[in-house]
């Protein structure tokens, strides 16, 4: 089950709640009760481990050394 990052705007404590996609854009309370929270963006699995090609070539026409 995904978990999601809150932030609470009375008290500003970050919490996690575990939930399943289908329920991700419901509110949650903080632990402390307040009732106004936010979703924060997960960065998780963005950005990856791939590298450049050497030489910079991207492929494609341009990128790939084929315009004169």
């Amino acid at each position: 089950m995904p978990t999601y990052e809150f932030r609470c705007r009375t008290c500003e404590d970050t919490f996690d709640v575990q939930r399943p996609m289908s329920e991700s854009s419901s509110p949650a309370s903080c632990p402390a009760g307040h009732p106004d929270t936010v979703k924060l963006l997960s960065m998780a699995g963005i950005g990856g481990t791939q590298q450049a090609a050497p030489g910079g070539g991207g492929g494609g026409c341009c990128g790939g050394g084929c315009c004169g």
